[in-house]
């Protein structure tokens, strides 16, 4: 932190179970029970198709590759990824859901090897394994070290913002919420006698009221309000129109940045009132590759957002975005045409609403503002 300014680093969502699990140092069992395959490791071998030997069992740091480089060199304040998978080894699949995302509690140092600051869990795949697994979850990140936000095992808790001080003073409070268009069942919410997550069951106005009062009631005049919501489809650039208008609500009272996430490729950017809008952020961690059907999205590359803030005010001063690619279920330094695509796709897509980005000669994607 340079005086008053602040940098985040925002990743989308982080999913190192199934595939990413079997190539670690403690694979849990890879039972699956999906439409197309019953057993973890056919992730494996599909990326192995594409990219080549994957050499098992990785060290935990693997995944990540060159991005635990980019974030040491870029020196974040704070750090928030979107955790997308149950860490446990329940077998207590969900009936309700056709994916499930879990990774062995003894694989959890591929999570602390980044360091987040705050693990966001109000997602899709929070409780894949139940509320056992949800309990699991909770317990070995905070036995890591790990805060978590978005889920807890009360509605109060699962309600209430991660406070991350800052040394120069004030905090990043960091509220995580799912919006049920993203997939996420109704019976997942938390209340005030079940655990579960922040749920919010449309993008109306009472949804926005409640989040505005928690959010009113915690920001002190020193803080920068960050509001990380999974919402929305997987695969697509549209922005929907109940999406901008809820982040703009947001943004009038008090919220200083929106983290989106669910997508699994990136999504238009945008400014509001000099304040940052990240739609989605696409996939950070994943072992999607092999898996075909979407190519147009390009979504083996991947982005690191830097997004630095004036504290007390909040207004957005500079966000820059460092490309990478999955090979090998680990992250890699984007080639220099597929930087050239990632920036010339971002840039159409987030021009019709106002945002132009551009490629910087040493290779990262910048809004201009």
């Amino acid at each position: 932190m340079a005086g008053d300014l602040v940098t985040l680093l925002l990743c989308g969502d982080v999913m190192p179970g199934r595939g990413v699990d079997q190539i670690m140092p403690h694979p849990g069992a890879p039972e699956l029970r999906e439409p197309g395959t019953c057993d973890a490791r056919d992730y494996v071998h599909l990326a192995e198709q594409v990219n080549g030997p994957i050499q098992c069992p990785v060290g935990f740091d693997w995944p990540w590759g060159d991005a635990l480089r980019v974030a040491d060199d870029m020196a974040p304040d704070v750090r928030v990824i979107n955790l997308e998978c149950a860490v446990t080894r329940s077998n207590d699949f969900a009936s309700d859901k056709a994916i499930h995302y879990r990774m062995d509690p003894s694989n959890l140092p591929c999570l602390t090897a980044f360091r987040p600051d705050v693990c966001a869990l109000a997602n899709n795949h929070a409780l894949d394994f139940g509320r056992t697994g949800l309990t699991d979850t909770l317990h070995w990140l905070a036995r890591g070290g790990l805060t978590s936000a978005g889920a807890g095992r009360g509605l109060a808790r699962a309600q209430q913002a991660t406070a991350i001080p800052l040394p120069a003073g004030g905090r990043v409070l960091v509220f995580s919420c799912g919006a049920a268009c993203s997939g996420i069942p109704r019976s997942w919410a938390a209340t005030s006698s079940r655990s579960g997550l922040d749920l919010l069951a449309s993008l109306d106005d009472a949804a926005a009221d409640s989040l505005i009062g928690r959010l009113r009631r915690a920001k002190k005049a020193s803080d920068i309000a960050v509001v990380s919501i999974h919402w929305g489809s997987n695969w697509g650039y549209e922005v929907h129109r109940d999406q901008a208008r809820f982040a703009r609500l947001l943004i009038d009272a008090g919220a200083d940045l929106i983290h989106g996430h669910s997508s699994h490729h990136p999504r238009p950017i945008q400014t509001y009132r000099g304040k940052l809008i990240l739609y989605g952020c696409g996939d950070c961690i994943d072992d999607y590759e092999g898996i075909g059907g979407y190519e147009q999205f390009r979504d083996d590359l991947r982005l690191l957002y830097f997004a630095t803030l004036r504290r007390g005010t909040g207004q957005l001063t500079e966000l820059r975005m460092v490309p990478m690619q999955a090979r090998k279920m680990r992250l890699h330094h984007a080639r220099p045409a597929d930087r050239r695509w990632l920036a010339a796709a971002l840039d159409r897509i987030s021009h019709p609403g106002g945002s132009r980005i551009t490629l910087d000669p040493g290779g990262m994607l910048c809004l201009d503002l």
